[in-house]
C-alpha cells in the first residue's frame, strides 16, 4: 500500500499537463480509437493545456507588480494563506487517497453505463476538489472511512452539477461535448451566480444593464477587440496602482497577450477533445442506446478562453483588496488568492450570459463569501494540514476553505455537532 501511495503521489506531482495526455490516450483506446489517433488526441490536449497554463501564468506574472503594490497592506495578519497547489499536494498524502482515485473512476464509469449520468470526469488532477474535503473530514472526525466516504460522495454529486451546466457551457464557450467538473465552481460559483441573476432580473434599472463583450466589439470596432481591451484594462490597473511608464507598458502587453493567447490554447485542446467526444458518444450509443451522450469533464481553465473572463478577472483584483477590509476580524491577506481569481470567472460569466456588469456583481459576492469563510475556517484548515505530509508553522487557510462547498459543509457540521 505504501509503495502504491508513493507511486500515485509521484505520478500526480507531474501535474495536469503531463497527466492529461496519458488519460486522454487511454480514454481514446477505451472508446475504440485507433492507437495513432488516441496518441495524437492526448498530445493535442496535453500541449493545449500546457500552453493554456503558460498563458494563464503570463497573465498572473504580468499583474504581479499590481499585487506587490497591495502587499504592504498585508502586514500584520497572523494567518498564512497557502496556494491551491500546496493544498492539493497535501490532500494526496492522506491514507485513503490511493483507494479514492480508482474508486472515483470506476464509480463514474458505472454511473455512465447505467445512464445515471452523462458526464465522464477525466480531470484527475482536480480530484483534489473532492480529496481536500475528504482530508478535512478525516482530520476533524478522526476517521479515514468518513474521509473516504466524503470524497466519493462529492465526486458523484459533482457529476450531476456538471451535467446540469454542460449544454450551456458547451454552447456559450464553444466547447461542445465537454463540461467542467471542478466542484468549487460547478457546485458553488455557478448556482450562486444563477440565483443572483434571477434576483437581478426582478430589479428595475439593474435588469436593463447589459455590458456584453460581443456588443462592445460591435460598437467600438477595433477598440472593442480582446487585445485592445487588454491594453485598456492594463492601463487602468497600472494607473490605479501608480506604476511606472515602463511597467505600465509591460502590464498592458502582458494582459493583451493573455487575452489573445488563452483562446488559441483552448482551441488546440479542443482539437484533441473533439474526436474523443465523437468516439465516446458513438461507443456509448452502441452500448446503451441511441439516446446516449457523453460529456467529457475537464478543468475550469477551459472556460478562460472567453475575453469576458480575463476582463472580469483584472477588474476583480482591486475589488478583492477592498473586500478584505470589509470582512469582520480578518486574519489573512489574500495574495495567493489574487492569482486564483481567474478560475472563479468562467462560471460567473456563464451564469450571467456574458454580461460583464452582472458577472462583476456575482464575482464580488462570491469573493466576499470566499474571504469570509476562508477566514472563519482557518482553524479547520490548519487541523486538516496537520494530518498530511505538508506542514506549515502557525495557522493557515486557503481559497478551498472559502469556495469549496465540501469544506464548508464538513466544517459547519463539525462546529454544530462536535
Amino acid at each position: 500500500m505504501e509503495m502504491l501511495l508513493t507511486f500515485f503521489q509521484s505520478f500526480m506531482s507531474l501535474g495536469a499537463a503531463v497527466l492529461l495526455p496519458f488519460v486522454i490516450c487511454i480514454l481514446g483506446l477505451f472508446f475504440r480509437m485507433k492507437i495513432g489517433q488516441a496518441i495524437e488526441a492526448g498530445l493535442f490536449v496535453g500541449i493545449g493545456f500546457q500552453g493554456l497554463c503558460l498563458a494563464v501564468n503570463l497573465l498572473i506574472g504580468t499583474v504581479k507588480p499590481i499585487m506587490h503594490y497591495y502587499e504592504a497592506l498585508g502586514t500584520g495578519y497572523n494567518v498564512l494563506e497557502i496556494g491551491f497547489a500546496a493544498l492539493g499536494g497535501a490532500a494526496w498524502t492522506v491514507p485513503f487517497a490511493v483507494l479514492a482515485i480508482p474508486s472515483i473512476v470506476i464509480i463514474n464509469l458505472i454511473l455512465v453505463r447505467l445512464k445515471i449520468t452523462k458526464v465522464l470526469n477525466v480531470d484527475i488532477w482536480n480530484f483534489m476538489h473532492f480529496l481536500v474535503p475528504g482530508a478535512l473530514a478525516y482530520a476533524l472526525f478522526d476517521s479515514a472511512v468518513i474521509g473516504f466516504a466524503v470524497t466519493i460522495f462529492l465526486s458523484v454529486i459533482t457529476l450531476f452539477f456538471a451535467e446540469w451546466a454542460a449544454p450551456k457551457w458547451g454552447k456559450f464557450f464553444g466547447l461542445e461535448g465537454t463540461t467542467t467538473t471542478c466542484l468549487s465552481f460547478i457546485a458553488f460559483a455557478y448556482p450562486v451566480t444563477v440565483l443572483l441573476n434571477k434576483i437581478i432580473d426582478k430589479m428595475p434599472v439593474l435588469n436593463k444593464i447589459d455590458v456584453d463583450m460581443g456588443l462592445i466589439e460591435d460598437k467600438l470596432g477595433v477598440f472593442g477587440r480582446p487585445a485592445i481591451i487588454g491594453i485598456l484594462v492594463g492601463t487602468f490597473l497600472s494607473l490605479l496602482t501608480g506604476q511606472s511608464f515602463g511597467s505600465t507598458l509591460t502590464i498592458c502587453m502582458g494582459v493583451a497577450a493573455a487575452m489573445l493567447l488563452i483562446p488559441r490554447m483552448v482551441s488546440i485542446m479542443m482539437e484533441g477533445l473533439s474526436p474523443i467526444g465523437t468516439h465516446a458518444n458513438s461507443y456509448m450509443k452502441s452500448k446503451i442506446g441511441k439516446d446516449a451522450d457523453v460529456y467529457i469533464g475537464m478543468d475550469i481553465a477551459l472556460g478562460l478562453g472567453d475575453p469576458a473572463c480575463i476582463t472580469a478577472t483584472a477588474i476583480m483584483i482591486p475589488v478583492t483588496i477592498i473586500l478584505v477590509f470589509l470582512v469582520p476580524d480578518m486574519h489573512f491577506f489574500p495574495l495567493g488568492l489574487l492569482a486564483e481569481i481567474c478560475y472563479l470567472s468562467p462560471m460567473c460569466v456563464l451564469g450571467s450570459n456574458g454580461n460583464i456588469f452582472r458577472t462583476l456583481i456575482s464575482m464580488t459576492a462570491l469573493m466576499y463569501m470566499t474571504l469570509f469563510f476562508a477566514n472563519m475556517f482557518a482553524p479547520e484548515a490548519t487541523q486538516m494540514m496537520s494530518v498530511t505530509g505538508v506542514h506549515f508553522d502557525g495557522i493557515v487557510t486557503a481559497s478551498h476553505f472559502g469556495w469549496n462547498p465540501g469544506n464548508l459543509i464538513v466544517s459547519f457540521i463539525h462546529r454544530l455537532f462536535f
